[in-house]
């Protein structure tokens, strides 16, 4: 009996333990985390301070594509500004991913929206809008600029016959045959000196405008891919190294 109450007692309080008594967990410093949990990823943490940043460089380049677009819109300086359209929403999605860069994307025509009206806001977000965000995941993904520069140039033309649609619906006019009557006295000056007698067709001009169109978004977006190697290298967040042939032209250097 005497070996029974030695057991039930504690030696220091003499007194005998509560049957319902439990071990407490630890204090935990961080409320709301068990950092005794096997499966706490500190990454979580990191991710969640980073968020306020996300949101602040979210805002910041979007605002900045709104103003590159408001400014090249009032004072036009030629392809000086234009070049820079999609590479705000790019840079986005480089340092944070396709959410954000959706999200700079949509923020970028409100605010135009409201500055300039939802149709201007509109012809910037298609093509352009789209284009950095068609962009920056070509580049995150390290493709190469033979794709990138298709694409894109796809997309832009895609946006150019938008652009021409919308415009003629508010304008009430076929703005298309304002562009096939131009091609047409250009085509026709060309065969001219050519010596050629024949005269291309209505669906001849149709195409040959078409093909103008997309090489004229090839060359827009091969100027944009280099001032996006010039200017992306430098702010950390490069992008896929161009051709061999197109370094030695710029004399670029790694």
């Amino acid at each position: 009996m005497s070996d029974f109450l030695e057991k039930d007692t504690d030696p220091k309080s003499g007194n005998s333990p509560s049957k319902n008594s439990e071990p407490q967990p630890a204090v935990v410093a961080d409320l709301g985390t068990d950092r005794t949990d096997p499966n706490f990823d500190r990454s979580d943490k990191n991710a969640a301070a980073s968020a306020p940043l996300r949101l602040v460089e979210t805002a910041f380049l979007a605002s900045t594509a709104s103003l590159i677009w408001l400014v090249n819109y009032y004072f036009p300086l030629g392809p000086l500004l234009r070049v820079f359209f999609p590479v705000p929403i790019a840079l986005v999605y480089l340092r944070w991913g396709n959410r954000a860069s959706w999200m700079s994307a949509l923020v970028s025509g409100l605010l135009l929206s409201v500055l300039m009206g939802p149709t201007r806001s509109i012809l910037y977000v298609i093509p352009f809008g789209i284009m950095g965000v068609l962009l920056g995941g070509l580049w995150r993904r390290q493709a190469s600029w033979s794709v990138s520069v298709s694409l894109g140039a796809i997309l832009g033309s895609i946006g150019f016959f938008f652009q021409f649609w919308l415009l003629s619906a508010l304008v009430g006019q076929d703005l298309w045959a304002y562009v096939t009557a131009q091609v047409t006295e250009l085509v026709e000056w060309v065969f001219v000196k050519l010596g050629w007698l024949n005269v291309p067709s209505l669906a001849e001009i149709g195409a040959i405008a078409a093909g103008l169109i997309l090489l004229n978004n090839i060359i827009y977006l091969f100027v944009v891919h280099l001032v996006a190697l010039l200017l992306l290298d430098r702010l950390g967040n490069p992008i896929p190294r161009p051709p061999h042939w197109v370094q030695v032209l710029i004399d670029y250097e790694d």
